[in-house]
């Protein structure tokens, strides 16, 4: 996608960064790059396996990098920054991550295998396609609230991380997320449970742009929470915005003062 600003005017605040916000605690310096992968076959993050007092502080940085990458940009954050923001020195950053891209790597691929396995559940359990759908969109908005930066960051800086062979994934989720999604659409389709002209592709892509973008306005702290807003936007894909009722058809409809 192309890349767009983080700081659209009505982009609610992001959270305030804390200092020292990092368990406090060292670990020995992780080996060179490579490491541990994960079921997806995607790497878990650069470095080595971490006990939970060092899980506790990988995650720590990296949601204030995740922030800093929100809001400044990735290739414009600088090491130093992220060390200052979780209130140590820059060396003692590198004995919890190899490299700044260790670091944008891990918070991505947390981010999509999280939401992947939520979709995999989904798809499991079964039922009509409307009920998979329903479970799809519901699962998107909720990970748009609680993975907000990386959300933002994966839009910001796809094009240029796709570029670099460590982030080969990426695309390989694009592709994994599309084709479950496109199988529930041609299966409800098959079934009779979706409309017979529908376009797979493109319905696809509609219902993944208007979740995605969702991110640039919606506030989980706002009046509607994830499910409500999940609410909302199922009753205008499934029900439509126009009302219900004869005065619907086109023929019916008042005519218009030129």
């Amino acid at each position: 996608m192309a890349r767009s600003s983080v700081s659209s005017p009505d982009q609610p605040a992001r959270r305030p960064r804390q200092s020292a916000a990092v368990p406090a605690g060292d670990a020995g310096p992780a080996p060179a790059e490579g490491g541990r992968r994960n079921a997806a076959g995607r790497r878990a993050g650069g470095g080595r396996a971490a006990g939970s007092g060092e899980s506790e502080r990988r995650a720590a940085i990296v949601g204030l990098a995740a922030d800093l990458f929100a809001e400044r940009g990735y290739r414009a954050t600088t090491v130093r920054e992220i060390a200052d923001a979780a209130g140590m020195l820059s060396g003692s950053l590198y004995h919890h991550f190899d490299s700044k891209e260790s670091i944008i790597d891990e918070l991505l691929s947390s981010y999509l295998d999280d939401l992947h396995r939520e979709y995999e559940a989904i798809v499991e359990r079964g039922g009509t396609a409307v009920d998979q759908i329903d479970g799809l969109v519901r699962a998107a908005f909720s990970s748009v609230a609680r993975h907000r930066a990386a959300v933002t960051v994966f839009q910001n800086e796809r094009v240029h991380l796709i570029q670099l062979p460590r982030f080969a994934y990426l695309t390989a989720a694009e592709q994994s997320t599309q084709r479950l999604w496109m199988k529930v659409l041609r299966d409800g389709i098959a079934a009779g449970q979706l409309r017979a002209d529908l376009d797979p592709k493109i319905t696809y892509r509609l219902l993944r742009d208007s979740v995605w973008v969702s991110v640039r306005w919606y506030s989980p702290s706002g009046r509607l929470s994830p499910d409500q807003l999940a609410d909302h936007f199922l009753r205008m894909l499934l029900d439509g915005i126009r009302p219900h009722g004869p005065a619907t058809d086109a023929d019916d409809l008042p005519p218009t003062t030129p």
